[in-house]
């Protein structure tokens, strides 16, 4: 594994990938198959909001440039029906320096925001009150200002993601302790204006 890259997640450099992806619904369908592993559209569109046949079209718009691909169809199950599979657990991308790439890149940026901010809100509503006490205890927030510049915050990027990695890549690995649980973590540093700026 790339030590920028601990994860294995599937590396966007292409700022039509990203303006592809920053669609809601493809977002949520790569999101999904990410979690679930394969789906059909017509399982992934009552979870996406898009009826069967808009779902697939948004399903081979992102196999257009490599995110999800066409999968063998899981043990047991109707192998006439379409499967699609995501290619990793996750993705990321750096912003572009092109101007139509940070265009491109700040729309996937805010697609991900908003899912991540929805997906916050549904937990509160929904996930939160029926946890068991030990895990309603870890469950926690921050809010931290920092003060540090622009390598110093890669550093801290990169050791964060180091310190995750065993965690993240142990699901493949079929290394899961019995009492594990599903935790996500959101990420979302905001650098803040400055008058210098």
């Amino acid at each position: 594994m790339s030590l920028r890259n601990p994860y294995g997640d599937f590396e966007i450099t292409d700022p039509q990938a990203m303006r592809a992806l920053a669609h809601p619904v493809r977002l949520a369908a790569l999101s999904y198959l990410q979690k679930n592993g394969p789906a059909t559209a017509t399982q992934l569109s009552e979870h996406v909001g898009a009826s069967p046949s808009v779902t697939s079209w948004h399903l081979r718009h992102l196999a257009n440039f490599g995110l999800v691909v066409d999968g063998p169809p899981p043990s047991g199950s109707d192998r006439r029906q379409r499967w699609w599979n995501a290619v990793a657990h996750g993705f990321r991308y750096a912003m572009p320096d092109t101007p139509e790439g940070a265009e491109a890149g700040r729309l996937l940026r805010a697609e991900l925001m908003n899912q991540a901010l929805e997906a916050a809100q549904h937990w509160l509503v929904e996930t939160e009150p029926h946890l068991a006490p030990e895990w309603s205890r870890l469950a926690g927030s921050a809010n931290t200002l920092l003060v540090i510049t622009p390598e110093e915050a890669e550093e801290l990027e990169s050791a964060i993601e180091q310190l995750f990695a065993p965690y993240v890549q142990r699901r493949d690995a079929n290394q899961t302790p019995d009492d594990a649980h599903p935790v996500r973590y959101v990420r979302i540093s905001l650098p803040e204006a400055t008058d210098s700026q």
